[in-house]
């Protein structure tokens, strides 16, 4: 099995799809103790590491690095502001990648990071990663093209090193319009669910902010983006149709029971397996339990970007 050393894992979305592509996960990092709760408990093999990325000082070998670096400055639900510190987290990437010299790696961010005012710091990963010896190729894929429920775009950054004279291409969509798979719908994903699983769903008041838009899907359809702040995720179905008021204002159809997805819908729909194990311990507050979720990358779409890589680990 090739080995992978993944940084800014939170509780294991991507490292479960490189699993899933054959790989042997054999370190892992992230700064929120409940991620890595969420983390050893599904998958207790791997060494996990608590602590900022920054304080590492040696890593294993391993022929392929991953690494998801927070997003709230590239974000549409965070500050947004490119000069933040923590868009500056690539570079501690970067360090990694120049210790490890995987033969591959590979980096998941939100698609905001294509805006013009953040495209001086899409333009810096990729030279800094050019320059440490690596062929890089860039594309936004969406996770419901490739078997997940949901609706969620993000950039991918793939790189191999340039002496293997491989070229990376992106995996070609597997669900959708001009395949032969439907989209994964909510109802594929959490149809055998309770519809009210109290304790396990944020039940606080639809604020002004939330009524500002359409916040419901379907069963049918895939989901809206799964967010990690639980008081934007977006609505179950057996909730009432939402009507356009005038401009930012929405209000529900009808007087129907109304709530979010639960923390546990939420990770069906990133494309978690069912079995996911949530372990109860002093970090694992309810809020605690939809950020891990919400920041994760949902497993089939790293899976598929994984398996896209050439045949280059002998």
């Amino acid at each position: 099995m090739p080995r992978a050393v993944s940084l800014f894992s939170g509780c294991g979305g991507s490292d479960a799809g490189v699993i899933a592509a054959g790989f042997d996960v054999v370190m892992a990092n992230d700064i929120l103790p409940y991620a890595r709760d969420v983390y050893l408990a599904n998958h207790p093999e791997t060494d996990y590491r608590l602590g900022s990325v920054s304080e590492i000082t040696a890593f294993p070998k391993a022929e392929l690095l991953v690494g998801c670096y927070p997003c709230q400055g590239f974000s549409q639900g965070g500050v947004r502001e490119p000069s933040r510190r923590i868009n500056k987290l690539y570079l501690e990437f970067a360090r990694a990648l120049k210790a490890i010299k995987p033969k591959a790696f590979i980096v998941e961010n939100v698609s905001g990071m294509v805006r013009a005012n953040y495209e001086h710091l899409l333009k810096d990963q990729i030279k800094v990663f050019s320059e440490a010896g690596y062929d890089v190729k860039t594309s936004v894929l969406n996770a419901a093209s490739y078997g997940v429920a949901q609706e969620r775009k993000r950039i991918f950054i793939v790189g191999i090193k340039k002496t293997i004279r491989r070229r990376y291409k992106f995996p070609v969509p597997t669900h959708g319009p001009d395949t032969d798979n439907d989209f994964f719908s909510i109802r594929d994903a959490i149809g055998d669910l309770p519809e009210w699983p109290e304790g396990e769903f944020y039940e606080r008041e639809f604020h002004w902010y939330y009524m500002s838009r359409d916040r419901r899907r379907d069963w049918g359809q895939p989901s809206k983006t799964i967010v990690a702040n639980p008081r934007h995720m977006p609505l179950h179905p057996m909730s009432p149709v939402m009507e356009k008021v005038e401009h930012n204002v929405w209000k529900f159809a009808d007087e129907g029971l109304a709530r979010r997805f639960s923390y546990r819908e939420a990770a069906r729909l990133q494309g978690f397996a069912p079995n996911l194990v949530f372990p109860d311990t002093d970090a694992g507050s309810l809020l605690m339990r939809y950020t891990v979720v919400g920041n994760a990358v949902p497993p089939p779409l790293f899976q598929a970007v994984a398996e896209a890589l050439p045949d280059i680990w002998d």
